[in-house]
C-alpha cells in the first residue's frame, strides 16, 4: 500500500506531461496561463470562457477536436471546466501548477 502512495506523484506528473505533450493542448494551456497570470499571482483562480481562450489561437482543428483536447487537459488535472449554458468555462488548477513547478525545480 505504501508503494502505491509513493507511485501516485510520478504517475500524476506523467499524465500531466503526456497531456501537455500535444502541441494543441499545450497552446490551449499556455493561452489559459497567460490569460490567468494576474489572478494566479494574487492566489486567485481565473475563469475564462473557452471561446475567449481560443481567440487568436490558430489551432487549425474543428470544435470536436478542441473539445477533446480540453477534456484531456481536464482529465489530467491541469484545468477545471464548468458548463454555463452553452459556454464552457475553463480555469487553471493551481495545485497542478504547483506540482509542475516543483517537479521542474527539483529536476534542475
Amino acid at each position: 500500500m505504501v508503494a502505491k502512495q509513493t507511485d501516485n506523484g510520478p504517475r500524476r506528473l506523467a499524465r500531466m506531461f503526456r497531456a501537455l505533450g500535444n502541441e494543441h493542448r499545450l497552446k490551449i494551456f499556455m493561452n489559459l496561463m497567460a490569460e490567468s497570470q494576474l489572478d494566479l499571482a494574487r492566489g486567485r483562480v481565473h475563469d475564462c470562457f473557452l471561446v475567449k481562450l481560443l481567440e487568436g489561437l490558430d489551432l487549425g482543428v474543428g470544435a470536436p477536436t478542441v473539445s477533446h483536447h480540453v477534456k484531456e487537459l481536464a482529465d489530467a488535472g491541469l484545468i477545471h471546466t464548468q458548463r454555463e449554458g452553452k459556454q464552457l468555462i475553463c480555469s487553471i488548477n493551481p495545485e497542478a501548477l504547483r506540482e509542475l513547478r516543483a517537479a521542474m525545480a527539483s529536476a534542475g
